[in-house]
This record gives structure tokens, sequence and C-alpha cells, in this order.
């Protein structure tokens, strides 16, 4: 299997400088499917030096704002076209579905157009009153400059377009990282950027591994921003190396996230099916391996054990397998370290007094589900506590915590009894309840009767640890700029403060 040359640099793919290279294993059979450029701090030192040079003396900066957006819909335009193959290549990758490999796909491309109407919409700048008519104020927007990006493992493609959209539209140059577990949809990306015609220069990536290009990507002296995607240990690593610079930085980390259930929205038995659902969906879509992952399951008391057995028994049909399967629902984890990660929390849950429902071990082999994936039952863990490390730590696993409340202020206390603040859940049929609960929940992003849901247009971040900075909406543009005050005064006069 000869190396993909993953690398690139002003304009041009490469291999890595010192010559390395790492397998791509499918998480569905262990087998390598690709090889990639295993790049070092000298290529991506080289990296950033061309997106350097692109923004200060290249002509993307200053392009018009209209050529920026219509390059945006090209990009956009061809993820279309290639839906199928990119949509299974993040399946083969990260080993999620094909089915939510084609979403990721979609939600990208509805990325690149939003991003691409939002700049174009924007007017020449903000006015500002000085009180005189001698006197014109204006507030605009510039690119930041050279921007770095880290980007994790479980929404590759997804979680580079949140970050690359943004920044093109605001006329920077980038490098980005992405995973080196799961980089090979963004090396994709950057391909159908360079065939949409964007300069050399401007888009630049170096696959590799995080403690020596994440590292070099973050306290390089001619970077401008520093954009993370990941866990909060790696995550506090890049704001210490970024802060050396005081470089801006945007942090998007883990989440602890609450699903809050009032027995109010399951007194008919379509309520019931719809809350156990979006339950299922919220614990174990992408095996679980979502940052607002709903893995913890909160209850009112009084539907508790009803629920949690049609949780656990549908939770038991769930269909694993390789993703690229028919039928199958819920693919492997992503690497046999993130398994036994999942094992560990789950013995220690039981260890600590939770009770088994569901799960709880890798699954009998099958024609669908080779020996040698890295599978594991969804499972789901009763009366649980919040001294419990599976209540408190990010599990990234298909793992169900299951805590119960009687009032609802105990209800908020336990939603917000978390380092955490990504997101969070509601579900009752009392509109004044949902809004209290929605008002004190300490997480960015609070839905209500549902659960996994984003627009483009609503910004994404977090409270607490879960980060600092927003992607996607206004708010996301706004990261990957910097704002200019001018201030031309049309009758100047001598101010007279000094003799003379």
């Amino acid at each position: 299997m000869s190396a993909q040359q993953t690398i690139h640099v002003g304009g041009e793919w490469l291999n890595a400088a010192s010559g390395a290279t790492r397998e791509i294993l499918d998480p569905a059979d262990a087998k390598p499917f690709a090889v990639i450029a295993e790049g070092s701090t000298e290529d991506a030192d080289a990296a950033i030096a061309a997106a350097r040079t692109a923004f200060d003396e290249g002509p993307w900066p200053g392009t018009p704002v209209a050529e920026r957006a219509a390059l945006l819909r090209r990009v956009a335009d061809l993820l279309v076209r290639d839906r199928e193959e990119i949509g299974l290549l993040e399946s083969r990758d990260a080993g999620k579905t094909l089915e939510e490999g084609r979403v990721d796909v979609d939600c990208v491309a509805d990325a690149f157009r939003y991003f691409a109407d939002l700049v174009i919409g924007e007017g020449a700048g903000r006015v500002v009153d000085a009180g005189s008519d001698d006197i014109h104020s204006v507030v605009v927007h510039e690119p930041v400059g050279v921007c770095t990006m880290i980007t994790p493992w479980n929404y590759p493609l997804l979680q580079a377009s949140w970050k690359i959209a943004p920044a093109l539209a605001a006329g920077n140059t980038f490098v980005i990282k992405p995973s080196e577990v799961t980089p090979l949809t963004t090396v994709a990306l950057i391909e159908l950027l360079v065939e949409a015609g964007l300069p050399a220069g401007v888009a630049n990536i170096v696959t590799g591994p995080g403690h020596t290009v994440g590292a070099r990507l973050s306290d390089h002296p001619d970077v401008d921003l520093v954009s993370f995607t990941g866990g909060l240990v790696s995550g506090t690593k890049v704001a210490q190396a970024a802060a050396l610079g005081v470089k801006k930085v945007a942090l998007e980390l883990g989440g602890k996230n609450p699903n809050v259930v009032f027995a109010d929205a399951c007194a008919t038995d379509e309520d019931f099916d719809t809350a156990v659902d979006q339950a299922l969906n919220a614990a174990f879509i992408h095996s679980g391996q979502v940052c607002s992952a709903g893995g913890r399951l909160i209850i009112e008391e009084s539907i508790r054990e009803r629920f949690v057995a049609e949780l656990a028994r549908r939770a038991q049909q769930i269909k694993l397998g390789r993703g690229t399967e028919e039928g199958v629902e819920c693919g492997p984890l992503v690497s046999e370290h993130q398994r036994e990660k999942t094992e560990m929390y789950v013995a220690s849950a039981l260890e600590e007094g939770a009770v088994l429902r569901s799960g709880g071990k890798r699954p009998e082999p099958s024609d669908v589900r080779p020996a040698e994936g890295y599978f594991y039952e969804p499972t789901v863990l009763d009366q649980c506590h919040r001294e419990m490390r599976v209540v408190r730590e990010e599990v990234f696993g298909p793992v169900l915590s299951v805590e119960t409340f009687r009032t609802e202020d105990e209800a908020v206390a336990l939603a917000n009894d978390t380092e955490y603040g990504l997101a969070g859940a509601v579900w009752t049929t009392d509109s004044g309840r949902a809004r209290r609960m929605a008002r004190r929940m300490r997480h960015g992003t609070i839905w209500i009767n549902d659960f996994h849901p984003y627009l483009p247009q609503a910004e994404w971040g977090g409270f607490g640890k879960s980060g600092v900075g927003r992607e996607l909406g206004p708010a996301g543009l706004a990261e990957y700029r910097e704002s200019k005050h001018i201030y031309q005064n049309l009758a100047p006069q001598p101010v007279r403060w000094f003799a003379g």
C-alpha cells in the first residue's frame, strides 16, 4: 500500500520531510486501508511560513467579499457532487454509519453556504457618531491573519468546516492539523478547496501527531489565532502555549451533558416512546463519541423504573456492525484505546454501586461485526450518583448513566453539577418550566423536547471547562476577525496643548 501525499504546503502536495508515514486503520476490523504522511515540526514550520506569505503578500485577504463568498459556494457544490465518496470515507475512517457520514457531508455543505451568505450580507462597517460633521468614524472588520486549526477524531470533516469556512470568509489563511486517527476527509476537503480555485498558500494541512505538530501550531510566533477542538487536557496545553505569544484562542472542549426528563413529558404512550427514542439518540449516536452526547439521563423518580426498563430493552436491540453494512445502526469505537477506556469507566461504575441494565461488554462477532473490530455494546447504568467517575468524567463511548430527581430545583442542581457546560436538554410539556430550566441550566446549548440538532446560524460553545469562544453563527465569523476603528478628521485644527 503506497503512502498518500497528505501534507499540503504552499499549493503543493508533499510527503513528510522526514519520510515518516502512518497507517490508518478501519475500526470495524482493525485493518489498515490507507497510509498517510506523518508530519513533524519541520512540516508545521513550512506550512506556517506558506500561510504567512500568502496572508502578507498574497491576494486572498484583499479579495472582494463577493469573490470569497462565491468560492465558498463552489466548495459546497463540490461537496454535494462527492457526497457518496466522502461519506463513505468518513464512515471507514471514523467508524460511523454510512448514513451518518452522508449527513455530515450535507452539514458541511450547509456551513460553507451559510458563511458565504453571512459575509456577503454584511455592511461596510459600523458608523460611530463622533458628535461632529467634520469627523467620520467607522469600525471595520479585518482578517486576523494566520490561523492554525486542530480538530478531533470524532467528527473530522464537520469540525474542520466549522473553522475553515468562517476563516476563509473573513479573508484569513490557515494551517489545519486533523486528528492523526481520522485525517482522510480533511485531506479530501483541502483537495476540494484547491479545485474550487483557492490561491496557493491560503489552505495548508499537516497530518501528524498532536504532541509535535499540534504543539508547534500552538506556539509558533507567526501564528495569530489558534482554534482547537478536543479534550480538556490537550486544550489546556494549547491555551498555555498560545498564551506565551498572546495569540487569540478558540477552544471547544468536552461535555458531560444532562438529558433531564420530567414525568409530564411521558404522560401518553406516544410521548413516552418519543422521550425514550430521543434518550437513545442522545447517548448512543456514533457510539456515544460526541462532545454533546446526552450521557447523563436525569429522570423524575416517579417514572424512572418504567423509562429505564424500556430504554435498556431497546438499547439491547441496537444493531452493531460495520458502518457500511445495510441495517447497521451503530458502528465501532474509533480505536482499541477508546474501547479500553470505555470498559474502564463501566467497571469503575459497577464497583461504585451502579446497576447494569444493558450492555457492559464486547458483543459476539457476526457477519457484519468482525471479531477484530472495536465494538462495544450500548450500556445503561442505573442508580448512579454524582460521586461516580462515570457521572463526572467524559466517557466518549456508548455509556448512559441514570440519576433521579423529585423536584425542579433538584433537577437543576444535578444538571449543573459538572465542571463542563456544553449542552443539555429538558423534556416537559410545561412551557413555563421549560423556560425556567433553560435559563437556569449553565450550558451553552439547551434543547427543549429534542436532542442533538444544531443550526449553522446559531452560536455553538460552552460554559465552564467546555471551552472559550464560539463557533457557527455570526459569533463564529467574529472569532476570525479583528476590529479596527478608523477616525477621520475632515477639518483638522491645532490642539494648542503646548506653548509655541
